[in-house]
């Protein structure tokens, strides 16, 4: 794969690549008014769509950090961007452009001070995977493999201006508005700020793996603190193929569901006993072994769960809540979904379509077995999200709805769901994790 030798750090230089990016997506409009009066429209838009997504994709690769963090956590989301932009922004969870031998070298002794030829008795600088925020290299020490993930360089300092970029395009794309807007993305940069903090990152995993480490079928790597540091962490080289690999290459249903379960009673138990929650669970972040043994890996985007939100967001999660009107109410305002000044058609129109994305959403959580693979569940999440894209109404009115919490919670869930999905995992115990 083609390195780079530099990062554009600036928030000038950085600004200017995105100008440049959309003066690339303005000429694609021209070609896709053209291309639409000539011939068909589907054709068109779905050309539109290529060109647009290699175009942002290519440029975000580039800049890495941030803008490339929300292009990951957008590909996630794969009932709200078109397939292109999803199957594009997909490669920022493992493979981007990495950076150059020389400028890892550079970037190692400005982060630790030495060489990683002075801490390891092998180091190789070209590196294994490359994602949004850092690049992993193999190294070995004292005969035992490791990896060593390198933060690049100016994530931290650009992430306010990559933020204020990219917050307009948020707010169209979201609907955001009003007072109190800006509590969203502020949750946003504090998670960003905290995975770039690596020292943070090796206490979080170690945490959590210690917490997690009863739970069959599931492994984590050893943290080296001592050769760790603010913006590099070193950790046991784990092997396995990437989530993504696995689910596109087996056929074996039992393997599936073992698979499943452990990553489904990994999420349950953080979320309902620890209270923190690996909260990026997209492909990259996954192994599974020749064993069948999930590895579970980064733990820079940790969300902690406060009882405030966790009572009610999960107490809307029994089917018996869903359909007590009163109780239903009352809970989505403290949920900060509806609030005392909305009028009574607002009020009534949230009602209805929380009502209508709760009664799907948490499905799994009525009975005690589900199926992740039936294509019909996850049919009607996606009819479900056109519908409320479409809707006029929905546009119209105010979409700053909701507690902070949903940002990470929600991105969890939606995650988990398209993992558990794509792994098709049709036998899974939803409840097991409070028995182990």
């Amino acid at each position: 794969m083609k390195t780079i030798n530099s990062i554009p750090i600036g928030k000038i230089q950085r600004a200017s690549k995105l100008l440049q990016t959309g003066a690339k997506v303005g000429v694609n409009y021209i070609k896709y008014y053209g291309d639409r009066f000539a011939g068909d429209e589907d054709k068109a838009k779905q050309k539109l769509d290529n060109a647009n997504a290699e175009d942002i994709y290519d440029s975000l690769k580039n800049l890495k950090g941030s803008a490339l963090k929300v292009a990951q956590m957008l590909s996630m989301e794969k009932n709200l961007l078109p397939g292109a932009y999803v199957e594009k922004f997909s490669l920022s969870q493992f493979s981007v452009p990495p950076l150059s031998p020389p400028l890892v070298i550079k970037t190692f002794k400005k982060y630790f001070g030495k060489s990683p030829q002075e801490l390891f008795d092998r180091f190789d600088t070209n590196a294994i995977n490359a994602a949004s925020i850092g690049q992993v290299h193999l190294a070995e020490k004292n005969g035992k493999k490791l990896a060593v993930k390198i933060q690049y360089p100016g994530v931290a300092q650009s992430i306010v201006s990559d933020l204020a970029l990219v917050k307009p395009i948020a707010i169209k794309m979201f609907n955001i508005q009003g007072k109190g807007s800006d509590q969203y993305f502020k949750e946003v940069r504090e998670k960003l700020e905290e995975e770039t903090d690596y020292i943070l990152e090796v206490s979080q995993s170690e945490e959590l793996a210690k917490a997690c480490g009863h739970i069959p079928n599931i492994s984590f790597p050893t943290y080296y603190p001592e050769l760790s540091g603010k913006q590099i962490i070193t950790m046991d080289w784990m092997e396995g193929v990437h989530l993504s690999e696995y689910t596109a290459s087996n056929v074996s249903r039992e393997k599936a569901n073992i698979i499943g379960q452990a990553l489904w009673d990994f999420y349950m138990f953080q979320i309902h006993e620890v209270k923190k929650v690996h909260a990026d669970p997209h492909p990259g972040n996954f192994l599974v072994t020749k064993n069948t043994e999930l590895v579970v890996l980064d733990f820079g985007c940790v969300k902690v769960i406060p009882d405030t939100f966790y009572v009610p967001y999960f107490e809307l999660a029994k089917k018996e809540n869903l359909n007590n009107a009163d109780f239903f109410r009352k809970k989505l305002f403290e949920l900060e979904i509806l609030k005392e000044e909305d009028s009574q058609e607002e009020e009534q129109f949230f009602i209805s379509m929380f009502h209508d994305m709760l009664s799907l959403f948490t499905q799994p959580f009525h009975v005690s077995h589900f199926d992740f693979s039936d294509p019909v569940f996850f049919e009607k999440i996606a009819s479900l999200g056109e519908r409320f894209s479409k809707d006029t109404t929905l546009r119209k009115m105010n979409g700053n709805r909701g507690s902070r919490h949903f940002i990470y919670m929600n991105r969890t869930f939606f995650g988990l769901y398209n993992l558990m999905h794509d792994l098709k995992a049709d036998n899974i115990e939803i409840n097991r994790f409070s028995q182990l």
